[in-house]
């Protein structure tokens, strides 16, 4: 990546600088957005997956922190054709992020002025292409996603982030892919940056968006796939219900979900084999159907795409 969107221009990386007294890299006030963009199945274009949705939550999280966006969806929405089109990516991660600064290190009640960057770079399987094909093994970590009375859960919030780095960092360094956070009741919510699904009996589980999860956009997509596909996938219902820790170790299937890690298949969860050890027939027939959603070679619902040169209508 050379170049960036910073504050409503395009700027060299190098350019796009910050402060050391930026009021969020100190207390965390800040939010960001992760998208992506794939070449689509026609061969002559690129197109951002589910865009609108992804701004309509930064906005969201923004108005969270109480944070007011200098800039508005459509200008926002350019922002991420213009990075691209300037760094000529067509299979690229964008990263919207809001954050405050004003050059002075002030108190926890002060409110610097809102800055906007858009950011992007080639980005292949998150957890890694053998993952996507094989399988990832995770654990689940002694780290707890933060409970409602203390915890944003439907924002993307950057000092949230906290424990799920600590957690990732904790797996990789026992030599396992990824950590799995538990409430506060102990049922098993979500990965570090990833929302979660098991197979059990041919029905398909995920906790509810009431619950202390990231209620994500591949984790709706994914629900959009299954329901749409039910019969063909052998889905015998859909349910959105807590994960005891003992039933995710009971599990036929377990898979990962977001927008980084699109859909990757769990062969192991705490040294329990799930499954065959691989990725289970569900999981693969939903993982396709993804891909091929994504890549633009089955229909979308509208509004999903944004081809390049149309993110403004």
């Amino acid at each position: 990546m050379t170049t960036t969107w910073f504050d409503g221009e395009l700027r060299p990386l190098g350019e796009s600088k910050v402060s050391l007294l930026a009021h969020t890299l100190h207390y965390g006030v800040g939010v960001f957005e992760g998208v992506r963009c794939y070449p689509q199945a026609s061969g002559d274009e690129c197109s951002i997956f589910r865009l609108d949705d992804h701004l309509r939550r930064l906005a969201d999280s923004a108005k969270v922190c109480g944070l007011e966006l200098p800039f508005d969806r459509a200008t926002l929405s350019k922002a991420c054709v213009d990075v691209l089109q300037a760094n000529a990516f067509t299979n690229a991660y964008l990263r919207p992020v809001v954050w405050q600064d004003d050059a002075s290190l002030s108190g926890l009640g002060s409110s610097p002025t809102v800055h906007v960057a858009v950011a992007a770079q080639p980005w292949g399987a998150y957890l890694g292409e053998e993952g996507l094909r094989k399988g990832i093994r995770v654990r689940v970590s002694a780290y707890r996603r933060g409970g409602h009375g203390s915890f944003f859960s439907r924002a993307k919030i950057n000092g949230q982030y906290v424990a799920s780095t600590l957690a990732k960092r904790e797996a990789l360094a026992l030599g396992l892919d990824e950590a799995l956070l538990t409430d506060d009741k102990g049922h098993v919510c979500e990965g570090s940056g990833e929302n979660l699904f098991m197979v059990r009996d041919g029905v398909l589980i995920t906790p509810p968006g009431s619950a202390a999860i990231l209620p994500g956009i591949t984790r709706a997509t994914v629900l959009h796939i299954a329901q749409t596909h039910r019969e063909e996938f052998g889905i015998r219902a859909i349910r959105e219900d807590e994960i005891p820790r003992d039933a995710l170790l009971l599990a036929d299937e377990v898979f990962l979900t977001g927008t980084a890690a699109e859909v990757t298949p769990v062969r192991e969860v705490d040294l329990r084999q799930i499954g065959a050890g691989e990725a289970g027939p569900i999981t693969r027939k939903i993982q396709d159907a993804y891909f091929a959603l994504v890549r633009g070679e089955v229909e979308a619902p509208a509004k999903w795409r944004t081809p390049f040169g149309a993110a403004v209508r």
